[in-house]
């Protein structure tokens, strides 16, 4: 029998920690390398954590809403092999002297501190005289050598005295009580929420929360404007009324909307590759990949963004499985963190909700979103070779919100009147 210690994997981009939420396994379980152990969230989604090893859950080192860093220890499993580490070789070895003081006997620990704090008394080069009752007081408070070089004394020769001692105490300890105290929160209204017996009182879930927070932060960070468009959806409803059983029984699943709007903003974001952009403090970042995120309702009523990489380079058919394969990882709560990164622009369809526009407000650290709007039939100017027309067709209103930060009006709406020719422009006889 071997012992290997399960840590807390890496779960994309960015990511540093996560919180378990649940532990599917518990002490004594067999488990199978690759089966589900427990369930963990991060700042961008909840995720089940697979077992890297098969074998026995000896101990379980990590509880249920704690928060871990990745790469740290979070079960320990035995296993019929022979023990590997699984950590790297490099986590093992302190990094500071202060680090290498945790693993040390207590009988050594004392002197390699006096050790320490004498050399940072000489590190410092205060040579003033300090009272027994002043390095008391200094050691009680837990001030360093360095930190009681800089107070400055009243006594004769500038020496520190008691009185000195405490005046920078009660200083420090309101420099810290202003820093503690929070400030006042963005979404905390002016005036009070009045309750009364018969309201029922919902509190936020995570995820919810999470967004409150980010939309905040967005509202805050982006000069938000949106532009509208309406686009002539006719080709497309007419060909996917003629091509949607004969796609499924082809294909196996159904084909929605959002790839022709997916299709439409990736050839779109060719054309104005400025829009494909992030800011960073002063600096414009335009990304060279193309990476669309579709807004997905979930079941709870929150809403998550998984995102479609290198959109650009699929055909319409690609794109679809896509939309499709990830919609349905959302929906029962399988996406991982490297489904949700790397979005460079997002698109939220609104009409889904029977809403005919909408101003969406703007993923951070994108600068643009496009909502789309409900198709709806209206009746509509028709140019022909004979004359204008009166006729019925299908349109549906694009949204389209942006940074006015970096994205001035010209751009802004060049890209969605673009986005709208692409959509009106679908030739109705494309073949599966």
């Amino acid at each position: 029998m071997a012992i290997v210690e399960m840590l807390m994997p890496k779960m994309g981009e960015s990511i540093t920690e996560g919180t378990v939420l649940t532990w599917l396994k518990k002490i004594g379980d067999t488990i199978e390398q690759d089966e589900s152990v427990l369930e963990v969230a991060t700042d961008k989604v909840d995720t089940e954590v697979p077992s890297t090893h098969a074998g026995v859950l000896k101990e379980i080192l990590a509880k249920e809403g704690d928060v871990i860093a990745v790469g740290a220890p979070i079960a320990i499993i035995e296993t019929a092999g022979e023990a590997k580490s699984s950590a790297p070789a490099a986590a093992t070895a302190p990094s500071t002297e202060k680090d290498e003081l945790v693993n040390l006997a207590p009988e050594n620990t004392a002197a390699i501190l006096s050790s320490a704090e004498k050399q940072e008394s000489e590190d410092s080069g205060d040579d003033r005289f300090y009272s027994p009752l002043v390095l008391s007081i200094a050691k009680e408070e837990g001030i360093s050598k360095a930190e009681l070089a800089n107070i400055p004394g009243t006594g004769k020769d500038s020496r520190v005295t008691k009185q000195d001692m405490l005046s920078y105490l009660a200083k420090k300890s309101e420099v810290v009580s202003a820093a503690a105290t929070p400030a006042p929160s963005i979404s905390t209204p002016k005036v009070p929420v009045s309750i009364s017996g018969s309201d029922e009182i919902i509190e936020m879930d995570r995820m919810r929360k999470m967004i409150a927070q980010r939309m905040v932060e967005s509202k805050r960070i982006s000069a938000h404007v949106t532009s509208f468009v309406e686009a002539d959806m006719t080709n497309i409803v007419l060909w996917r009324e003629r091509n949607k059983e004969a796609y499924k029984a082809k294909f196996g699943e159904s084909i929605t909307y959002t790839p022709f709007f997916i299709e439409a903003v990736a050839k779109a974001i060719r054309d104005f590759p400025m829009i494909n952009i992030s800011v960073d403090g002063e600096r414009i970042i335009r990304k060279k990949d193309i990476n669309v995120g579709m807004a997905v309702a979930l079941p709870s009523g929150n809403l998550i963004v998984p995102v479609i990489k290198n959109a650009d380079q699929l055909n319409l058919v690609g794109i679809s499985k896509k939309v499709n394969e990830l919609a349905n990882l959302a929906r029962n709560n399988k996406l991982s963190p490297d489904h949700l990164a790397g979005g460079t622009y997002t698109v939220s369809n609104v009409g889904s909700f029977g809403n005919v526009m909408g101003t969406p407000i703007i993923p951070q650290p994108q600068v643009a979103i496009l909502a789309v709007g409900a198709i709806v039939k209206k009746p509509a100017v028709i140019e022909t070779p004979t004359g204008d027309v009166i006729g019925i067709r299908h349109k549906m209103f694009l949204s389209h919100s942006y940074d006015h930060r970096v994205v001035d009006g010209s751009l802004g709406g060049k890209f969605v009147k673009r986005v709208s020719d692409y959509l009106e422009a679908f030739d109705i006889n494309t073949i599966l």
